[in-house]
């Protein structure tokens, strides 16, 4: 059985057991995905429905393809630009061409590992009050160096400012 796949803006022809290069998909060596956006399935010359059809792929590793350079020229500007750049890659071992309940044990373990965060997160929040409680310590550190730096300044610029406040009031 083969079908047609689209992902990262890219057709792909598969059948079980082959591997392709795709771009950068989330996920871990050894992880399992399922790709849904099906555009043909088929066996030899026979088309087949395309409802609930899921493809079953295994990450095999995240990789980077061949740095690729960009150069920009502009004649008699004295205008220069060399920079590079490394595509982010994803190869995957095609596992399965099939239906969606087939595929709808894998997705279940990924929701149990989900689960286990959640428990730590209560254990952040203690953490983060912890360091809500040392952020005002070295805010209020600042304002007593920013305070003691005028004190320092020459006597012209502190004397202007006590006047203008004395004057604000009377005008009043």
């Amino acid at each position: 059985m083969f079908a047609v796949l689209r992902t990262g803006g890219k057709q792909y022809r598969v059948a079980p057991g082959d591997k392709i290069v795709v771009e950068k998909l989330d996920g871990n060596a050894g992880d399992s995905i399922s790709l849904t956006d099906i555009l043909l399935a088929g066996e030899g010359s026979d088309l087949k429905s395309l409802e609930g059809l899921v493809v079953g792929a295994e990450i095999i590793a995240q990789a980077k393809a061949d740095k690729v350079t960009v150069f920009k020229k502009r004649r008699r500007h004295n205008y220069r630009r060399k920079a590079g750049h490394r595509q982010q890659h994803t190869i995957l071992r095609i596992v399965s061409i099939g239906d969606a309940k087939a595929e709808k044990k894998a997705p279940a373990k990924k929701a149990a590992a989900p689960e286990a965060p959640v428990a730590a997160a209560p254990a952040t929040e203690k953490p983060a009050k912890v360091a809500k409680a040392e952020a005002p310590a070295t805010k209020a550190e600042k304002p007593a160096t920013k305070a003691a730096k005028p004190a320092a300044a020459s006597t012209k610029d502190a004397a202007p400012a006590k006047a203008a406040a004395k004057k604000t009031p009377k005008a009043k």
